[in-house]
Order: C-alpha cells, then sequence, then structure tokens
C-alpha cells in the first residue's frame, strides 16, 4: 500500500526497542539504482508520472495511494473479521502454511509488511517460543543430574523466552496498526514486538537489517510492486529470505468460474452488511484480478535481485507463496 510518507515508529513491547521519530531518509532509493545511469533514472521517472490501475478503474499514479488507504481506514475495524467469513476461514491456513515454509529460528529477525492486525506477527512469536521452549526442554534433559530447585532457577532466570528473536509490524495504515496494538495488548503480546508507520515503496530502515522479510496479501495493493520488491531486498541481510502470500490466478476452469461467481456476487454483499461498505471489497475483488500470475510475479521478484525464487499454489492456485533469496 502507498499513501503518505509519515515514519514514526512505535514500539512498546520488548528489548531492544525504543519510541523513536525518524526522518524519511530514502535509504532504498540509492541500493535501488546501483550505478544506474541519470538518463536511465529520468526515463523510469517520466514513465511513472502516468496513470496506474485502481481495481478495474484507471487512476493516476498519485492518486492510488490514497484511494488505497482510504479502502483499508474503512475496514480495518472489521477486516479480520471479514477475512474469516470471505475465506471460509481458510485464511488461518494459508497463514499457517507461510510460518511453516519460514520455519524461523530463535533469534530470527523478521520484518513484517503491511501486517497492519498482527496474523502474521503473532503466529511468527508463537512459532519462536514454541522452539526456544524446546531447546530449552533438550538442553535440561541433557542434564539429568540437576536437582528440581536448580532447573527451576533455569526457568526463572530465562529472561527472553524468544530466544532474540524480534518481528517489526510495518503498515502505512495508521488504522490498521491501531487494530493490530489492540489485538496484542488483548492476546498478551508484548515482547519481541515493535509497530512502525511506513511505505513499502520507502522503508525507514537500514540496509541488511533483517532476516526475512514477509507481506501477505498487501503487495498488490502497492503502486510500484518493482519498487516494493527492491525495498524487500535492500533491507534483507544477505542470506535473508523474502516470503509473500498473495492471491494468484487459479488453476482450475472449473473452480475459476464458481471463484469468480463468490467474489464478484458474494463477497461485496458480505462487505456491505458486515463493514458497511461495499465499495472496499468491490476494489478489493477487482485488485486480485489485476495482480500477476504465479509465473509473472516470480520473474518480477527475480528482476529485483532475488535469487532461488520459488512459489506454491494453494487451493487450486486461489493463493500462492512465493520465497526468494537475497544472496
Amino acid at each position: 500500500m502507498a499513501a503518505p510518507k509519515s515514519c514514526a515508529l512505535w514500539s512498546y513491547c520488548g528489548r531492544g526497542w525504543s519510541r523513536a521519530m525518524r526522518g524519511c531518509q530514502l535509504l532504498g532509493l540509492r541500493s535501488s539504482w546501483p550505478g544506474a545511469p541519470l538518463s536511465a533514472r529520468l526515463l523510469s521517472q517520466e514513465k511513472r508520472a502516468t496513470e496506474t490501475h485502481f481495481g478495474f478503474e484507471t487512476v493516476p499514479e498519485e492518486e492510488k495511494g490514497g484511494k488505497v488507504y482510504q479502502v483499508f481506514e474503512s475496514v480495518a475495524k472489521k477486516y479480520d473479521v471479514m477475512n474469516d467469513m470471505m475465506s471460509l476461514g481458510i485464511h488461518r491456513v494459508w497463514k499457517d502454511l507461510l510460518l511453516w515454509k519460514m520455519r524461523p529460528l530463535p533469534g530470527t529477525q523478521l520484518l513484517d509488511v503491511a501486517g497492519g492486525t498482527g496474523d502474521i506477527a503473532f503466529r511468527f512469536l508463537n512459532y519462536v517460543q514454541s522452539q526456544h521452549q524446546s531447546k530449552q526442554k533438550r538442553q535440561l534433559r541433557a542434564q539429568q543430574n540437576l536437582s528440581w530447585e536448580e532447573i527451576a532457577k533455569k526457568y526463572q532466570n530465562e529472561e527472553d523466552f524468544l530466544g532474540g528473536s524480534r518481528v517489526v509490524v510495518c503498515d502505512i495504515n495508521k488504522e490498521m496498526l491501531k487494530v493490530g496494538k489492540q489485538k496484542a495488548l488483548a492476546q498478551g503480546y508484548r515482547a519481541g514486538l515493535a509497530w512502525v508507520l511506513g511505505d513499502a515503496e520507502e522503508l525507514p530502515f537500514d540496509d541488511d537489517k533483517f532476516d526475512i522479510y514477509t507481506i501477505a496479501f498487501g503487495i498488490r495493493n502497492v503502486t510500484h510492486i518493482d519498487q516494493a520488491l527492491q525495498e524487500a531486498h535492500r533491507v534483507l541481510k544477505p542470506g535473508g529470505r523474502f516470503l509473500c502470500l498473495e492471491f494468484s490466478q487459479v488453476n482450475n476452469p472449473l473452480i475459476s468460474r464458481l471463484y469468480d461467481l463468490y467474489s464478484f456476487q458474494v463477497i461485496p454483499v458480505l462487505g456491505e452488511v458486515i463493514a458497511g461498505d461495499w465499495k472496499s471489497y468491490q476494489y478489493l475483488v477487482e485488485s486480485i484480478r489485476r495482480f500477476p500470475s504465479q509465473e509473472e510475479f516470480k520473474e518480477m521478484i527475480e528482476d529485483a535481485g532475488f535469487h532461488k525464487v520459488t512459489y506454491e499454489s494453494l487451493t487450486s492456485g486461489i493463493v500462492a507463496i512465493h520465497s526468494g533469496f537475497k544472496l
């Protein structure tokens, strides 16, 4: 998603994070154009000063970010409920599969972009906590001669139950972040979690900072997908991994026809009934149809500099998980 260029950093949970205000230095722009001549940059800028799509509507590029912002500002409070209703709960399985594919180790530094309501972040924290606790138990079993008092003391002295793992949720929409923070407090997520207001196309982070970059159901909403991918590459450490969960192209003709019928005839109605917003969900359906196919998106990821790019289609191609590495 792309709109205002505010870069306030909020954090209230976890050691090592501090409240700060950062100027939006576009660190990524330098790495996005390594050695590119001025003429190439000017040509790209000229091409971008044109039109783009907002669902099936054609709009000036400078307007799309604001329109997308309004969509998610409107649906933020009902976003999670609508996800359950629209997908019949299957989105939870897709997100679980994303974590299974990620398999983060204790100590992993994750950036979750367009992750406002925290679904991926909370799964990540649960996973690394479970992994760290399993490691603890294995270590204790290896020390059979410890007394119960010594074992209890080891658990009590364990300050970081995430094993050094941290996740930063970055989203451009204040309302989505607000919902995510409320969920985190209600569900008891505090340590190892930070919330950042920032643009996927101009991330407010240093180069080579994160081990894993995730974006789930968000990249189709940015104005310049290529620039968002370049930013993902920039902020990842060498050896870091890019993972994207996004709607894609259905590969079964019968399912495709049923999916289209459901998408265009049912989802906007659900949006009106549950969220009081037909137009926003009409846009969401249309934006899915405008997103590149699995193979086309794979090529875009490779063009951004990623290697060993693969994808896995889920539920007959309704969604796909793309993976790539910064080598």
